[in-house]
């Protein structure tokens, strides 16, 4: 089968694009034929070395996925044989990536595809939804009514958090550095769309906000809790989820007597029933019409080590030209 792999850590130019054998399901495990897989920050941290996890060479690279179910292994009875299936999680803690035309993966880490939902879209959606989701409402307990901060609304997690934080029936605000991204985070559902490049956010966020945001959901990978922290309601709670060397400083005196949370996680470490809760939601809204997953660029296979560099162009070095997620086509 073809597939993007890498027999070492480094750049991106590690990545190869060859044939390697094809896996077979074994106890619990489904064969997927996969048609789409997309590309996350976490995927460069590991083709990189940045973060050490369990790893077999020759690596297949990439931890979200969709496509059709190709075969049973002994046990696994969720799904049947050409079902469209959708999910995370893989290419990590030792299992192996889905950036190829085949994947056994344990069928509880797979959930049906809904109708109205390409292939692309789907595993546009996933490590984000999840990520969003856990976030918003397994740490952030959001509630109907509160306001929810989120910078970076037109990014993968920030884009997802604004269509769910809206679904839930809460306030959102969040911000963006054009004028396309504000348009585009107002289409999602933002009632607040600022310009952190032209606009004064603490200020606004006090106008629209005054009583504190409720749940501030930090996607930035330096976040300044010295700003962020006297923002917060009472009782608010801040997510964070990004900024593995960030040392932040935490102005305490905003932040306990005012009964504040900061609450930190990492997608990868809820369990496959957390991560279930999850996906019935995501499809649930999918169905509805209330979320749609942003494509920003497809690339196709041949092409996978582009596609990490250019998705390590717009994140770690920050050249701000990606809205959505980036997508490598299989077929």
């Amino acid at each position: 089968m073809r597939a993007a792999y890498i027999e070492q850590t480094g750049p991106p130019d590690v990545i190869q694009v060859g044939d390697l054998p094809r896996p077979k399901p074994g106890p619990g495990q489904v064969l997927i034929h996969v048609r789409a897989s997309s590309l996350n920050p976490i995927d460069l941290y590991l083709r990189s070395g940045m973060i050490a996890m369990p790893m077999a060479f020759p690596y297949v690279i990439g931890c979200d996925f969709a496509g059709t179910v190709e075969e049973l292994g002994p046990g696994a009875s969720r799904f049947r044989i050409g079902d469209r299936v959708w999910g995370s999680n893989q290419g990590l803690l030792g299992r192996q990536g889905v950036t190829a035309e085949y994947a056994a993966i344990d069928e509880h880490w797979l959930y049906p595809i809904p109708k109205n939902q390409t292939d692309q879209e789907a595993a546009a959606q996933a490590l984000v939804g999840i990520t969003a989701h856990l976030g918003l409402f397994q740490y952030g307990r959001l509630s109907a009514g509160e306001t929810v901060y989120v910078p970076g609304g037109s990014g993968g997690v920030g884009s997802m958090v604004v269509q769910m934080a809206k679904a839930a029936g809460a306030r959102i605000v969040t911000a963006a550095g054009s004028d396309s991204k504000l348009d585009l985070c107002r289409k999602l559902g933002a009632d607040l769309a600022l310009n952190y490049r032209t606009e004064d956010i603490p200020a606004r966020l006090r106008e629209f906000a005054p009583d504190g945001i409720d749940v501030w959901y930090e996607t930035q990978r330096e976040p300044n809790l010295e700003v962020a922290v006297p923002l917060l309601r009472k009782r608010g709670r801040m997510i964070l989820m990004a900024g593995r060397a960030a040392k932040p400083i935490l102005p305490l005196g905003a932040f306990y007597p005012r009964n504040c949370a900061l609450l930190g996680f990492a997608m990868f470490n809820a369990t496959p029933e957390e991560q279930q809760r999850c996906a019935d939601d995501i499809n649930r809204w999918v169905e509805a019409g209330a979320l749609k997953a942003l494509i920003g660029q497809v690339f196709p296979i041949a092409e996978a080590a582009r596609a990490e560099q250019f998705l390590d162009e717009n994140t770690i070095q920050g050249a701000g030209k990606l809205s959505g997620k980036v997508v490598i086509a299989i077929e």
